[in-house]
């Protein structure tokens, strides 16, 4: 019997090539789309969850308000960990990170420097939390001593090549040797610490032993034993506060835990599972850049509506279809066919329909991977050697093929002989017109909103890359490890700055893009109370750093030369001018404390208020910044006149190879910076172009292939049309009339349900654009558009038909 049903089954398929070659492209690209999504999707719920004890590690996080700025950190105070681990048994272990920044790296006995990115000191426990396996060294013992260092497999091989690295000496930045006492298996990719090649030990790091509970600068992690409820141990974090963090503010503020809280200060410590850090958060100090779970939200909702629209697209082939195969069901039936076999022979075709489309989108998805890959910035491979795998695409070609033919094989299963057989087919028809046009409507909707997504998305991109930002951004060149140059900063500066394209130069650490950050908390002098301070960046420039950069002055002045009391100077911008309270800040005293103990104060006089510039992401409002006079040798920027850029990069690689030889020349672009931290939306906005494109092609075969199937069941009509006068105007128009219609009606209520998704989307942008009517506007005429040229062509052809072609078998 299955042998029946496949053989007619495949002879209706070569009947009706077009139709079946539109059903099988339509539904290929859908099942090719909703696959590479689906691996996507997979990569990005799959992070850290590698780990042994992945589902008990957890990491502290803290949120803070205080002086006028909401901060929420993914780091925690130095004493935190091995607070928790000595007071409470629920703990098993901690371990924290603590970032060391980029370093020069080399080995002892070598000249040439190398660039890590992500060094960090780390605690000797971090082998107990993380089961990270040592290819060399005893995890119990390799980060105990102080300068110690565990380096990845890649790093073994790239500073030691097939030497045994155990016991040698590794250089850094030209200050400290460290002795390689374990080499680690390169951590996964799918981890929020992928990066991390180089591990300090954490007793080499003096300020660890410090007992700072105001300085929050360690990523904490805890391994709560098995059966401990996380939400339940969160409570202690009270405790510790009343009983470690309070007698710290006594001592720094005067105050208790309470007054901060009366004055609407706040301070709280969570607690984060180890597998949601990836895609659940995006605070300040990540280890790395971080995903974003509603991109996975809305990425799994595309993939669903592309499989979707590509069934719609069978249903509606297979139903309009459904009045030249009556007289076979009429046929079948009279001659004793049961319902249940009529079902079973439609659902037959369908099913195998979808596995010719499961076999032709899974093609197209291999050969389409490494585009996604290269789009979506991601390593994801084809799993064809793991049997779920197969299992589900067996079980997805199956229910895709049995949901795509379902109505159309009981429609046409309930199809009654007599009818049938008198030509009365069409009364039988009525209702599969209406859902053809329901499922018309529910293609387009969809293809609206992923059109308005799309353009949202872009114009959103668009705003941030030409918003003016308070500081110049073009013809800026960083040139990275200024401290490689030693005492020679000055002079390297000087001399670039005698380059024709040069023209002007800071040295500094602390840069509106991507850079070092730090925090400081200020009082106005005599006025140290808990609600009078201010917490704000605090960065280190040089006299220059005003003027390199752009910045406008709102009132007072920059750093000058001649004013040798501007070593005690400080600026501030205008956001920290109204937290302070002052109308008219040049020349007002704050101060603030260099030491955990109190003992360092240090005054400050402000001699100039710079305007608000963004320095952060335009995901945050405009926070308070102070710059001081203070040498701070990370990088040496300049910024160029907009000549030959790339033959002054080359003058100053040759200064800079002349002056720190052996110091990898390291540099970049300002621009280039800014655009990478917008980088997921704009990855996001290539995907969405991408498969809103696809989405619409999608729609459009089936468009064609109902226009087709339109046209060939009016051609009669349009011929008596035609020799009663009709032009081919006319018939266009009376073809195309019902689509657009439909689209129409997509359009409406697609539109509102776009709005309320981007609306969102934008939420997360302190500064964005506004949603104006004409987007929607324009979204709507480019779905008619499409939808018109696509049901034109059939329209148009069949309108030069021949009328006597039309009516001679009449």
């Amino acid at each position: 019997m299955l042998k029946n049903y496949l053989k007619i089954a495949w002879r209706n398929l070569r009947k009706h090539k077009f139709y079946s070659g539109l059903n099988i492209f339509g539904l290929s690209f859908g099942l090719a789309s909703c696959l590479l999504i689906t691996l996507y999707v997979i990569d990005e719920l799959g992070y850290d969850r590698s780990f042994a004890n992945a589902d008990r590690i957890y990491r502290v996080n803290a949120d803070i308000r205080f002086g006028g700025a909401d901060m929420s950190l993914a780091v925690a105070p130095d004493p935190l960990a091995f607070t928790l681990k000595k007071d409470y048994p629920q703990v098993e272990q901690v371990v924290r990170l603590r970032e060391n920044g980029s370093q020069l790296v080399r080995r002892t006995n070598a000249t040439e420097n190398l660039k890590e990115e992500h060094v960090f000191f780390a605690d000797s426990t971090f082998f107990k939390v993380f089961s990270v396996p040592l290819l060399s060294g005893n995890p119990e013992k390799a980060l105990t001593e102080p300068h110690a260092v565990v380096i990845s497999e890649t790093d073994a091989k790239k500073y030691f090549g097939k030497e045994n690295p155990i016991g040698k000496g590794l250089l850094i930045d030209g200050k400290e040797t460290y002795t390689v006492t374990g080499v680690m298996k390169d951590l996964p990719k799918r981890s929020h610490m992928r990066d991390l090649n180089m591990l300090l030990s954490m007793s080499t790091y003096e300020a660890s032993r410090q007992n700072d509970w105001g300085s929050h600068n360690f990523n904490t992690y805890l391994l709560l034993r098995k059966g401990i409820d996380p939400a339940q141990f969160e409570r202690n974090f009270e405790t510790v506060l009343q009983k470690y963090t309070s007698k710290w503010l006594q001592g720094f503020l005067g105050a208790s835990l309470e007054d901060l809280r009366k004055s609407g200060s706040y301070l709280k410590y969570t607690l984060l599972p180890l597998t949601d850090i990836h895609l659940h958060s995006d605070r300040t100090a990540e280890i790395n850049a971080n995903g974003n779970i509603q991109y996975v939200y809305i990425f799994a909702v595309v993939a669903v509506f592309l499989l979707a629209i590509a069934c719609v697209n069978f249903m509606n082939l297979a139903t309009a279809r459904s009045a030249n195969r009556a007289k076979e069901v009429g046929v079948r039936k009279a001659l004793g066919s049961e319902r249940s076999s009529l079902v079973s022979q439609f659902l037959t075709e369908s099913v195998m329909l979808s596995f010719f489309s499961l076999a032709l989108g899974m093609l197209i998805a291999y050969l389409a991977l490494p585009l996604f890959n290269n789009l979506a910035s991601k390593q994801i491979g084809f799993p064809i050697t793991n049997p779920w795998f197969w299992l589900i695409l067996v079980l997805t070609g199956t229910v895709v093929g049995v949901l795509a033919g379902s109505y159309p094989a009981f429609f046409l299963s309930a199809f009654k002989p007599l009818k049938v057989l008198k030509n009365t087919i069409e009364q039988e028809g009525r209702g599969s017109g209406y859902l053809r046009n329901a499922l018309v409507v529910f293609q387009f909707v969809i293809s609206v909103m992923l059109i308005v997504g799309t353009g949202v998305i872009y114009r959103q991109l668009n705003y941030i890359q030409t918003k003016k930002l308070g500081f110049n951004k073009d013809q800026m060149l960083i040139v990275n490890d200024a401290y490689a140059l030693d005492n020679q900063v000055k002079a390297f500066k000087e001399q670039v700055l005698m380059l024709p394209n040069v023209e002007s130069a800071t040295v500094t650490s602390f840069l509106p893009t991507p850079s070092s950050r730090t925090d400081h908390t200020f009082f106005p002098v005599g006025q140290m109370q808990q609600d009078k301070g201010i917490n704000m960046q605090k960065w280190a420039v040089d006299y220059d750093f005003v003027k390199t950069m752009g910045l406008q002055m709102a009132s007072g002045r920059a750093f000058a030369k001649e004013f040798p009391s501007d070593s005690a100077g400080i600026v501030i911008n205008e956001a920290a001018a109204k937290v302070l309270g002052y109308a008219n800040p040049v020349g007002k005293k704050i101060f603030g404390y260099e030491d955990a103990e109190l003992t360092k104060r240090v005054d400050y006089t402000i001699i100039g208020v710079v305007k608000n510039f963004h320095f952060e992401s335009l995901r945050k409002n405009i926070g308070a910044l102070s710059l001081i006079l203070y040498k701070s040798s990370g990088s040496v920027v300049f910024r160029m006149k907009g000549g030959d850029a790339p033959r002054t990069v080359k003058q100053v690689e040759a200064l800079w190879k002349k002056m720190a030889p052996g110091q990898p020349f390291n540099y970049r672009f300002m621009d280039e910076d800014f655009d990478n931290v917008y980088r997921s939306e704009q990855r996001v906005g290539q995907i969405f172009i991408t498969f809103a494109t696809i989405s619409v092609i999608i729609g459009c075969l089936g468009l064609f292939g109902l226009s087709a199937f339109t046209a060939e069941r009016r051609t009669k009509e349009i011929g008596v049309r035609k020799v009663l006068g009709a032009s081919v105007v006319n018939i266009v128009a009376l073809l195309s009339k019902e689509f657009i219609k439909l689209i129409v009606i997509a359009i409406v209520i697609g539109s509102p349900i776009a709005w309320f998704g981007m609306n969102l989307w934008l939420n997360d942008f302190a500064y964005h654009v506004d949603l104006a009517w004409w987007m929607f506007a324009a979204a709507g005429v480019l779905a008619i558009v499409i939808a018109l040229v696509t049901v034109s062509f059939q329209s148009i052809k069949a309108a030069l038909t021949n009328p006597v072609k039309s009516l001679k078998s009449e």
